[in-house]
């Protein structure tokens, strides 16, 4: 009798723990599933940049493994038209916005509204000047400028004078790679900042702006452009003037910038990785459904690409 008591409760102890394994199992795809269908509001800066363009496609190709439905704005580089986008998407509940800030000072607002509102709000690229970020992912941006001027110093052997083309001011990108970049150029005495101009992260505006500076300053050595688009506007105004020897360095990794590189019409390029970043965003987007805890910071890797590299662009 005793030992069919046991081999009951053995039973019963056997059924508990499979029956605590199936929960366990069935509450973990539970949680996984309960992350489908949730809707992510992407509040992009711009697409006619291409390295926004590959921040969306990220951001899209990794909101569809987890089943997630994503709103994408695209603002065309005005803070008042995000500012309303990020409005409506607190108006229509979205679980987490991701954020590209178009401004950091004016973004705040939209920020601190989502903050009000309870929604979650993560930065890509860029951040903002004040209000609760979940977490901000975007490559170093001060280390990026710093790695510029490196290039720069020792493609000019540490004498010559230089242009730093800026990109939208008061932006928080802009901010620090414009920090990097004085600060390390200015370990090289021999090498003088001749000019420094906004061009707002634009091909065309560069270009303009470039084809100014090379009137004024006939003679500089070398460019420093804080992205991609506004290194190629001013590889463009340096060849229609008939312009060599002028040593180019940009930040973005676009496919066209690395193949100047590759040719040698552009000296280096410090290659981020956007797609990369749109997919960290709804990784971590995921995590705070979750009730994960995240980092306040996440960085992007950056890669050094000089001629003869066989980085991919995006």
């Amino acid at each position: 009798m005793m030992k069919m008591w046991k081999l009951a409760a053995m039973s019963t102890v056997a059924i508990g723990m499979l029956a605590t394994s199936f929960t366990t199992a069935y509450a973990g795809t539970a949680k996984t599933a309960s992350v489908s269908g949730k809707t992510i509001g992407f509040a992009d800066s711009t697409l006619t940049n291409p390295y926004f363009v590959a921040l969306q496609k990220g951001v899209d190709s990794e909101a569809k493994k987890y089943g997630l439905k994503v709103i994408n704005d695209n603002a065309n580089n005005d803070d008042s038209t995000q500012l309303n986008q990020v409005e409506d998407l607190i108006q229509q509940h979205v679980s987490v916005i991701l954020l590209n800030p178009v401004d950091s000072q004016s973004l705040s607002s939209a920020v601190k509204a989502a903050n009000s509102a309870g929604i979650p709000v993560i930065t890509l690229d860029r951040s903002v000047n004040s209000g609760k970020v979940a977490t901000f992912i975007a490559s170093d941006s001060v280390l990026a400028g710093k790695m510029a001027a490196q290039e720069l110093i020792k493609a000019l052997h540490g004498k010559g004078t230089v242009v730093e083309l800026q990109g939208i001011l008061g932006e928080s990108a802009e901010i620090d790679r414009e920090q990097g970049f004085d600060k390390e150029i200015a370990t090289a005495p021999g090498i003088k900042v001749v000019a420094k101009q906004s061009a707002n992260f634009d091909r065309a505006t560069a270009m303009n702006v470039m084809q100014n500076i090379l009137q004024a300053h006939p003679t500089i050595n070398g460019v420093f452009a804080q992205n991609d688009e506004m290194a190629l506007g001013a590889l463009e105004a340096i060849q229609q003037a008939g312009k060599k020897n002028i040593k180019v360095v940009g930040i973005d990794g676009e496919q066209e910038a690395i193949n100047d590189v590759n040719k040698g019409t552009m000296y280096a390029d410090i290659a981020q990785q956007p797609t990369e970043e749109g997919v960290l965003g709804i990784d971590y987007a995921v995590k705070l459904l979750k009730g994960q805890k995240i980092p306040s910071k996440v960085n992007s890797p950056l890669h050094l690409v000089t001629k003869g590299s066989k980085f991919k662009g995006f």
